[in-house]
């Protein structure tokens, strides 16, 4: 499609020009710019489209140049990003120099925060609504051109702690706040808990008469008494007649007003202009499609969440949509194993924090349904619940994000760690993960979880190496375990040679030699580069050994004790920050059993943050890839090369 209205609008001050006519037609451009980008670079799709109307009805109502506008989570800023100059960004979406997938200040100044997880967005906005009134610059009708407020959170996202937290203390601001409530039914997968089924319950049980009819009683009945009276009479008519009966957001200070129909720019415009000109704390619930717009994303709004690439196939009956196919992933083979798993040890529970196709627990789901729990977006609450589980007897496995996890150290430490209670983390998105870029890289679980007494951290560098370390972690009782891996495909390259079982603190050879010139000790999928880069080391002459570390907490302090004796350079290699990684525990090892740690020298990602890229572009900037490790190696080695006539090297199964 032609985008000819989206391509000439140079900021959202022009959206005050169009007609509502215009407006939609807007809407049909963006959608369609969208879906044809992420068809071609993958990316968010379906929270996107749900939200076309919306941003387009925010930014005609609001200046956001001026006002505050925070997203939670992020993934659905696409719109808001084509409306604030960056559609020339589109084409490179998710990519180096191109449009962030999420909200990203660097890129624009109309994204405030970098945001990526869930539930943040009320609360930050809290924070700015409180500076702005200290600044005095709050808006307020006598103070017409002061700064307003607005932050928009999912229904999914709002079950969350924080958010929670934010909505608690949100109610007690004296001035201008709109929290918008996007309610589409869905997260990532469907909406978990009690403050779901209210949502459902809501939407099925309340009509815009109902409403009109009842709300100026319902206001004299809500807390706050005669004030919330007040406030009814000084809304405006449409916003009236939408105020919710029996909204739970009451409980906490805030009006709230609706359901409203999210796709419909009137009267969206409407109840954003009333929003705009009422001076206390509201809720606006306002019901979308996910995926709206896109028939395969309306229809099944979880596959089309973040879609890899596709192709859309015009037929007869319609259209039908092909995904992209990759090689096996981590995530694929995570869920078989943990099927298999689940099937040999009766148990085993498992257990997600709204990611179940993300993370491969939706394989198990329908074959164990009592032993699989999806909590929504609460990752602390998760924890908690997985330590009473492994109190009475249960073998829990939390399958979560490594940037995920951090959100509920506090109960991986508290409830889970200082009760010594084997509960057992499963640790995708370990590393960097490409196009989402700095707010998902996983880089600092093993310094979190390194810090826990008895906790065992251990890493898998293929799919045999994470089937027996999920299999070591189920009969490991002694306290916390955590396995980490990447979003990568699975590697063969070490697949014709046996994978041995997990042994506590010990790291498997992968290549050895009689005579070898350095050694490799390569945590998690960087014994894959690093064996890449040991074949090109090996074709110039340059022997070098190469080691599987296996664990970083406890790490195999006798094989490096063995090394450091040969006196020849060793290289730790990680995805992991270079602060506090596996390269830091072997450094501390060293320093635990006095082995002499001058040769040892660290590889891992730098002090320093990686945006979005291809996962491998973001390795070899940080010289983490094969290449940049074998350079590495020539540099340590300088002109000892090592190179012999007849070497002996020797794959070790």
């Amino acid at each position: 499609m032609q985008a000819s209205i989206l391509s000439r609008l140079t900021s959202p001050a022009d959206l005050r020009h169009l007609s509502l006519d215009g407006l939609n037609v807007l809407a049909a451009e963006m959608r369609a710019a969208i879906c044809e980008q992420v068809a071609q670079s993958g990316g968010h799709l379906a929270p996107n489209l749900g939200v076309v109307d919306l941003t387009i009805a925010m930014h005609r109502v609001f200046d956001f140049s001026h006002d505050r506008l925070l997203f939670d989570v992020g993934h659905q800023c696409y719109p808001h990003k084509l409306l604030t100059g960056r559609y020339p960004l589109l084409s490179k979406l998710r990519s180096r120099g191109g449009m962030a997938g999420f909200p990203e200040p660097a890129e624009s100044n109309y994204d405030l925060f970098s945001v990526g997880h869930a539930g943040t967005a009320i609360s930050t906005a809290v924070g700015m609504a409180r500076g702005d009134a200290l600044n005095g610059e709050c808006w307020s009708s006598t103070q017409p051109l002061g700064r307003r407020v607005v932050s928009i959170i999912g229904d999914a996202s709002i079950c969350n702690g924080v958010a929670m937290e934010g909505l608690n203390n949100a109610g007690t601001l004296k001035r201008q706040f709109l929290v918008i409530l996007n309610d589409n039914g869905m997260s990532i997968a469907k909406p978990q808990g009690a403050l779901a089924a209210y949502f459902d319950r809501l939407r099925l049980s309340h009509t815009y008469g109902e409403f009109k009819r009842r709300a100026k009683e319902l206001a004299r009945h809500l807390p706050g008494g005669h004030a919330l009276s007040d406030a009814y009479h000084a809304l405006g008519e449409v916003s009236k007649t939408l105020i919710s009966e029996d909204a739970w957001f009451e409980h906490l200070g805030l009006v709230t007003v609706g359901p409203v129909d999210g796709h419909d720019i009137p009267t969206l415009i409407d109840v954003l202009n009333e929003a705009a000109h009422f001076d206390r704390p509201m809720v606006l619930h306002v019901k979308t499609i996910k995926g709206k717009g896109f028939s395969p994303a309306e229809g099944d709004a979880t596959t089309f969440h973040s879609p890899a690439a596709f192709s859309v196939k015009y037929e007869v009956e319609g259209c039908r949509v092909e995904l992209k196919k990759g090689a096996r992933s981590f995530t694929a083979a995570f869920g078989d194993l943990l099927g298999d798993l689940m099937t040999r040890d009766p148990k085993v529970v498992a257990c997600t924090a709204a990611m179940p196709d993300g993370t491969g627990v939706a394989k198990v789901m329908p074959k164990f349904p009592e032993r699989t729990f999806d909590v929504g977006i609460c990752e602390s609450h998760a924890l908690d619940m997985l330590a009473g589980l492994a109190k009475t007897g249960w073998k829990p496995f939390f399958a979560v994000y490594s940037t995920f996890l951090q959100r509920a150290f506090d109960q991986a430490f508290q409830e889970c760690a200082l009760q010594g209670l084997p509960v057992r983390l499963c640790l995708d998105r370990a590393g960097y993960v490409g196009g989402d870029g700095a707010v998902h890289h996983g880089f600092c679980d093993i310094a979190l979880l390194a810090t826990l007494p008895k906790a065992c951290l251990l890493a898998a560098m293929d799919e045999p190496s994470l089937k027996a370390a999920l299999q070591f972690m189920a009969d490991f009782d002694a306290g916390l375990s955590a396995v980490r891996y990447p979003r990568e495909s699975v590697s063969s390259m070490f697949a014709n040679t046996p994978c041995p079982e997990f042994v506590f603190g010990k790291a498997r050879a992968l290549v050895t030699h009689d005579r070898p010139a350095a050694a490799v000790l390569a945590y998690g999928t960087m014994a894959i580069e690093a064996g890449a880069a040991v074949q090109a080391l090996a074709a110039d002459g340059i022997d070098v050994d190469l080691y599987d570390a296996r664990f970083a907490k406890p790490v195999d302090h006798a094989l490096i004790a063995q090394l450091a004796a040969k006196q020849i350079p060793i290289v730790t290699i990680e995805d992991h920050s270079i602060r506090g990684g596996f390269g830091s525990c072997v450094l501390e090892a060293c320093n635990e059993h006095s082995i002499d740690s001058r040769n040892i020298h660290r590889m891992a990602m730098p002090d320093a943050w990686v945006y979005q890229a291809e996962r491998t572009e973001q390795l070899a900037e940080v010289g983490l890839d094969a290449a940049s490790i074998a350079q590495r190696v020539r540099s340590l080695l300088g002109t000892k090369t090592n190179a012999h006539p007849a070497r002996s090297t020797t794959p070790v199964g």
